[in-house]
């Protein structure tokens, strides 16, 4: 063992050590949650995990349109909640000083996503990726001393996605519906797949982004995010996509 975990470790133990002493002088009677406690608490003079999440969150949807899309600070308010509910449920406090942050809570926050929250292997990895850009911020700032992702590798699942053929989608868009709703829901789906816009960026569009250009055709311009198996951006892209004439009737 290195003489920096060492120390480390001699740092831990004086400080829990002076919390037992403390806790005997007051007479209480000791316990293992009356000792983590103290140990764990946050102090004034740190920036603690949450905290930093949640101005990370306000400042981005202030640059929604600009630098972000809604769905992607839906996304990290989320995984928001859920660190909060696992702060919660694993230390039995309401946020977290960012210096106490270990690598053992990187992979107990994982576990906890795929048990507690349901999330596949691919979803799991999006909420610590988000962590992981907060925790960066934490470095770059130096509000952190040790990177708890330092040793963690990320492993994505990889994934097959079926293509519907032309003559599939000539079906769906001549069934009939009875119900409107169900009607809207085809009609936007249709939308997306001559688009190929996901359904969260055509619930973001607005008429400010139909534009024609110098023929008169119409274009959309929207700002977007997108990742996958086969396409990954780590920054936003503006995206023209001539609509898809005749096909779909669009109103605002």
């Amino acid at each position: 063992m290195s003489v920096e975990p060492n120390h480390y470790l001699e740092i831990t133990r004086s400080h829990v050590h002076q919390i037992y002493r403390e806790l005997e002088t007051s007479g209480k009677v000791i316990t293992v949650d009356l000792v983590r406690k103290p140990y764990y608490d946050v102090d004034e003079d740190n920036k603690t995990l949450l905290q930093v999440f949640r101005e990370h969150n306000e400042q981005s949807r202030k640059l929604i349109g600009k630098d972000f899309i809604s769905k992607t600070v839906q996304r990290y308010e989320t995984t928001t909640r859920y660190l909060e509910e696992f702060i919660k449920k694993e230390y039995q406090l309401s946020d977290i000083a960012l210096n106490n942050l270990e690598a053992n809570f990187i992979s107990k926050f994982d576990a906890f996503l795929k048990i507690e929250k349901g999330c596949a292997q691919n979803s799991a990895i999006t909420r610590l990726k988000n962590l992981k850009k907060i925790i960066r911020i934490a470095l770059e700032n130096d509000w952190i001393k040790k990177d708890p992702f330092a040793y963690y590798r990320f492993k994505l699942k990889e994934t097959y996605p079926e293509f519907l053929t032309m003559d599939e989608i000539k079906i769906i868009l001549a069934k009939e519906f009875t119900i409107k709703r169900v009607e809207q829901v085809r009609d936007v789906f249709i939308f997306c797949s001559y688009t190929g816009l996901a359904f969260s960026d055509v619930k973001d569009l607005s008429p400010e982004h139909l534009l024609k250009d110098n023929k008169g055709e119409l274009w959309i311009k929207i700002f977007l995010s997108f990742h996958s198996s086969v396409f990954s951006s780590k920054n936003l892209h503006r995206l023209n996509t001539s609509l898809a004439k005749s096909m779909i009737q669009i109103k605002f």
